[in-house]
């Protein structure tokens, strides 16, 4: 860098932060082409977020780390799937065909409880935005069972329409994750046998 230089944020610019201090550094060059340093060379960015009050400036932080964790999961894994609860339906509506013709006893049951629980996200999805979820969940399973695997909950018209169509989409590895831990998090349950109650 060079020049560094810090700037004591004071009445004088009208400006103040918690810590009262920022550190400003700018003339940072691209290394050459050929050089060694091109390879370790990346771009830093500093966000200087701003509010009226500190929850505001919460809410501004946690959007902003919402936001990287997209990026994250996109990097990690490059796939993005349908938004809108679209997928969700979907595997209610395959795990449902399965139990009735592939499972047998008690598996039967399992599965098809584990497949409802699939329908809870649209259904949830629907209620938050103000709309009937009973209907939007009968409504995506009809266009679900038409084929149209990418339908979803259209919060903005009310009805279910092709989340792709809209660019609503969401990471995969956002998806597989929350599956992945709900499921272990169900299967440690299920393996407590008793609960002893204690005492103070």
């Amino acid at each position: 860098a060079s020049d560094v230089y810090k700037r004591q944020i004071n009445a004088e610019y009208g400006e103040s932060t918690p810590s009262g201090k920022i550190v400003r550094v700018t003339g940072v060059h691209t290394p050459a082409e050929n050089s060694p340093a091109r390879s370790i060379f990346g771009k830093t960015v500093t966000v200087f977020i701003r509010g009226t009050n500190e929850m505001m400036l919460e809410e501004a932080k946690r959007s902003f780390d919402d936001a990287l964790c997209v990026i994250r999961s996109i990097v990690k894994k490059r796939a993005l799937i349908a938004g809108g609860a679209a997928p969700e339906v979907e595997i209610a509506i395959k795990l449902g065909k399965y139990s009735r013709q592939h499972a047998e006893g008690y598996q039967t049951f399992c599965m098809r409880s584990y497949a409802d629980a699939f329908e809870v996200v649209p259904y949830t999805l629907a209620e938050n935005a103000g709309l009937q979820p009973i209907n939007i969940v009968t409504e995506l399973r009809n266009c679900h069972a038409q084929g149209n695997v990418n339908f979803g909950v259209n919060v903005r018209r009310g009805c279910a329409t092709d989340m792709v169509a809209e660019k609503v989409v969401q990471p995969l590895l956002v998806s597989v994750s929350a599956v992945k831990l709900a499921t272990e998090c169900v299967m440690m349950i299920l393996k407590i046998d008793d609960v002893i109650p204690t005492r103070n």
